[in-house]
């Protein structure tokens, strides 16, 4: 007896999601956000190496080798990863997160030069209403943080994505704002995030969609990034709707993240 004569697949009927025949890429948090849970014990960075090797077998396309910005150990640390990525020819592409501030931006700036290849400086910064009445903050203020940094950023020949940390919670016209400022920059890639969890995949779609117009409305080619958290349990179907919001776009490619460890969270989307 056959399959199709045991189960009546309904979910092949009239199906509302299809392929999105493009590549979807992977960028894995395990070394960065995966390892900010109380939780979890910093590795050695003998065991980092590892996983990054464990990672590029995969086919793991990127990998946060965290925040060098942080201090000189974390700095050490980001150098040696970098460096076995260079020396061993991983096809694995490393990235680091970095505050959006000149004094983030310099340590990976100077591992890529000593190096040899290029680390992309993922640069994040608040975007909600929250995060502005907490840190008193003004879109002027961060307009100004934004541009100086990106703007150091790329005349150092550092590819740079630009994240608003927050972005699910963020007005409109402040996403719109803050990621203009980044792209007119030169930031090639730019990241929304669900840091609390806040999303569902209405949510996540929707606000997806809005900076893919956004992205469009500057010429497209930046690719757009999705970073998720788990919170509610949410993580991955929004990753799903994240993908699925930008539908059929050609300006790129597409990245799903996330973290094998720790902070419990899932990431998005790349298009490049």
């Amino acid at each position: 007896m056959s399959l199709a004569e045991l189960v009546y697949d309904w979910n092949t009927i009239d199906p509302e999601l299809t392929l999105p025949n493009r590549h979807i890429g992977f960028d894995d948090e395990t070394l960065r956000d995966g390892l900010q849970s109380p939780s979890v014990t910093e590795p050695p960075v003998e065991q980092k190496i590892e996983l990054l090797h464990l990672m590029d077998a995969l086919g793991i396309d990127t990998a946060d080798i965290g925040l060098p910005g942080a201090g000189s150990t974390h700095a050490a640390g980001v150098e040696l990863m970098a460096r076995e990525i260079a020396e061993k020819k991983l096809k694995i592409r490393p990235n680091c997160a970095a505050r959006t501030h000149r004094s983030d931006i310099l340590p990976i700036i100077e591992i890529s030069q000593r190096v040899g290849i290029p680390i992309e400086a993922c640069t994040f910064i608040g975007s909600s209403a929250i995060r502005f009445f907490a840190e008193d903050w003004t879109l002027d203020k961060l307009l100004k943080l934004t541009e100086d940094a990106v703007s150091f950023a790329v005349g150092e020949g550092v590819p740079v994505m630009y994240v608003t940390e927050d972005t699910t919670r963020a007005h409109p016209e402040t996403i719109r704002a803050l990621y203009t400022t980044a792209i007119r920059c030169g930031a090639k890639a730019v990241c929304v995030c669900d840091t609390v969890g806040h999303s569902t995949p209405d949510g996540a779609r929707s606000v997806v969609r809005f900076v893919k117009d956004i992205i469009e409305e500057q010429g497209g080619n930046i690719r757009l990034d999705w970073h998720g958290h788990q919170d509610r349990g949410l993580g991955v179907i929004n990753s799903i709707a994240a993908i699925q919001g930008i539908g059929h776009w050609r300006a790129g490619g597409q990245h799903a993240d996330g973290s094998i460890v720790g902070e419990p969270e899932t990431h998005g989307l790349d298009s490049e």
